[in-house]
């Protein structure tokens, strides 16, 4: 359902979240995400992109999220590297059809706006909150700051 790209970057936020108070190298999010470090990296410059995390080179530099896991939606990290694409005409360019999608089309844009609204009401904390009993990608439980 979402990219490659998309699940990469929803597990470097992940544990970005799990971790608020210390900034983190490339190099560790790679590791505990399982993400290739080349291709990481990319997905890293793209949220620094959308404003998500802050990247700072140096001594005491590293990886921070810019913003609480408590506001951080999925969708804002989703969006911020693969966005999720509506239909909003029809995609075989039919002229008959316009902006008046076929009964295919239509029931696929409102399972994409379906998602949409599921990423857009979770919140990065709120996953890292629910009780799993698979072994989640950090540290479990966790306690968010100010909680």
């Amino acid at each position: 359902m979402i990219s490659q790209t998309a699940e990469y970057a929803l597990r470097a936020i992940a544990h970005l979240s799990s971790r608020p108070e210390e900034a983190q190298t490339t190099q560790q999010i790679a590791d505990a995400t399982r993400v290739p470090l080349p291709y990481l990296s990319k997905v890293l410059q793209a949220l620094a992109r959308a404003g998500l995390i802050h990247s700072q080179r140096g001594l005491h530099g590293g990886i921070r999220l810019l913003r609480s896991p408590e506001t951080l939606s999925v969708y804002d990290v989703v969006q911020a590297v693969d966005p999720l694409q509506r239909i909003k005409t029809c995609p075989l360019g039919l002229e008959a059809h316009g902006t008046h999608l076929c009964p295919l089309h239509r029931r696929l844009d409102d399972a994409l706006l379906q998602v949409e609204q599921a990423f857009r009401e979770s919140t990065i904390a709120d996953l890292l909150r629910e009780p799993s009993t698979s072994k989640p990608l950090c540290p479990f439980p966790i306690e968010l700051p100010g909680k």
